[in-house]
């Protein structure tokens, strides 16, 4: 199935159904007034996060969604009927944003969570309701009020623990591979990763979280060059970054800088999640170039950097034990 994780939808409420004027006809009544009734109301439009969705290719090609119109009012004082809504589906973690792409309407980040997007019409007062002590009979009813109708951004973004970052063929998705059973595409060119894949990593019975490999960043992504930034939303909602390095190039410094930079010029607060550096690919590695690249390194980001290696799993499982203790730490601190 081919990964969509922004779509652009209209939607519209049904529009309230009609009152109608009715007036009372009965045999041996001599006094019948008027009993038209209230239309029905317009059926509403909702968003729904159900399980088992991953992607929003439903609303590549359909694209509109209409709400059917309330039934219309009836004598003998009846109530039109109101129309059923339209509920759209989409994957855990999608944000419903409005036209301009900015205002959140509804972020669902929990499945069965639902959020009323467009309201339906109410309907129209049928000519009982103007019945007064002085106005008997009136000849008057209302015409349904319209339903809400607007242009909508639906835009995914994966629900994941920790995050993969780095430039093209840092060894990002060798990692997720070994760290987890996802199967990722792993080839010795660049751009090998095209879409965010996602992995279960299992520590034991009971500690597991989410792993998100993003698609590699370039010197400015955040311009649009490369595969740009359009991916970095799905590690929004991480605990933790783990920022992978190819070890085998001669300036790793260069390397992390770069994605530094392209997290800072994206924005979302990503440059300030807890991040855990690792110099990757150990095994091409002389035990000269391992020590002065991490020394390098740690002088330039003033933090600790990890060494390890996907393809002989050097330091991989003491590496997931430190992402798993941020990712509870953080779960520990979130209210509710």
């Amino acid at each position: 199935m081919k990964f969509l994780d922004e779509a652009k939808i209209w939607v519209k409420a049904g529009d309230g159904g009609d009152g109608v004027i009715a007036f009372r006809r009965e045999k041996y009544i001599e006094f019948g007034g008027p009993d038209g009734g209230n239309g029905g109301k317009g059926g509403d439009i909702i968003v729904e996060a159900v399980p088992g969705l991953n992607t929003l290719i439903d609303y590549r090609y359909a694209q509109h969604f209409k709400a059917r119109k309330g039934g219309n009012g009836a004598g003998s004082d009846r109530t039109g009927a109101g129309s059923e809504d339209v509920v759209l589906k989409v994957p855990v973690g999608t944000v419903v944003l409005d036209e301009d792409k900015e205002t959140v309407l509804a972020d669902l980040t929990v499945a069965g969570q639902r959020a009323t997007i467009c309201v339906g019409g109410d309907g129209g007062h049928g000519n009982a309701h103007f019945k007064t002590s002085t106005n008997r009979a009136p000849r008057r009813a209302d015409k349904g009020y319209p339903g809400e109708e607007r242009w909508l951004w639906l835009r995914l973004k994966l629900i994941a623990d920790a995050g993969l970052v780095g430039l093209p063929n840092a060894g990002k998705s060798t990692f997720l591979s070994v760290a987890s059973a996802a199967r990722p595409k792993i080839a010795d060119y660049p751009f090998t990763t095209l879409t965010p894949q996602l992995g279960v990593v299992r520590l034991n019975a009971t500690e597991e979280f989410v792993l998100a490999d993003i698609p590699g960043l370039i010197e400015g992504a955040h311009e649009g060059a490369g595969l740009g930034t359009r991916f970095l939303g799905h590690v929004e909602r991480c605990a933790v970054l783990l920022h992978l390095i190819d070890g085998s190039q001669p300036d790793p410094v260069r390397a992390y800088e770069t994605v530094r930079a392209e997290l800072e010029g994206y924005g979302g607060g990503l440059s300030e999640k807890p991040e855990i550096i690792a110099l990757n690919k150990t095994d091409a590695m002389t035990p000269q170039a391992r020590a002065s690249r991490v020394k390098a390194l740690e002088r330039a980001t003033g933090r600790p950097v990890r060494l390890i290696s996907g393809a002989t799993q050097e330091g991989v499982p003491e590496t997931l034990r430190a992402l798993a203790d941020t990712i509870y730490r953080h779960r520990e601190n979130q209210p509710g």
